[in-house]
């Protein structure tokens, strides 16, 4: 049987866990909520850049990506950022959606799979 390794696990939600060579990412938000949506997408995607190297892969190997937006109305500038932070030709499946977040300053919140 395959180990599962939870990274930073707490009572409610670690924050990635690898199974079988995939990565599962918790939801990623912001560190600072200041930020209007393209601040705090570029924040989330520096987060995920992170995690991955600590996993030892990176964005290349991305599958699926789940974002939530709290106006549906920042999907532009969400796109903006993600589009330049995508490699070439590497673009996941994705879903896109506004949504009621845990926390009003929360615009984005992205969850993403990945494999090694």
């Amino acid at each position: 049987m395959s180990k599962i390794i939870r990274t930073e696990p707490n009572a409610i939600l670690s924050k990635v866990v690898e199974y079988h060579g995939f990565l599962f990412t918790q939801g990623f938000v912001a560190r600072d909520l200041t930020g209007d949506a393209t601040a705090q997408t570029r924040d989330i995607l520096e987060q995920i850049d992170e995690a991955l190297e600590l996993h030892g892969t990176d964005k290349t190997r991305l599958l699926q990506a789940q974002i939530w937006l709290k106006d549906i109305a920042d999907r532009d500038a969400l796109n903006g950022v993600w589009s330049a932070w995508l490699p070439k030709d590497g673009a996941p499946a994705r879903a896109c959606v506004q949504a009621v977040l845990a926390n009003p300053a929360i615009l984005v919140e992205i969850m993403i799979i990945c494999t090694k």
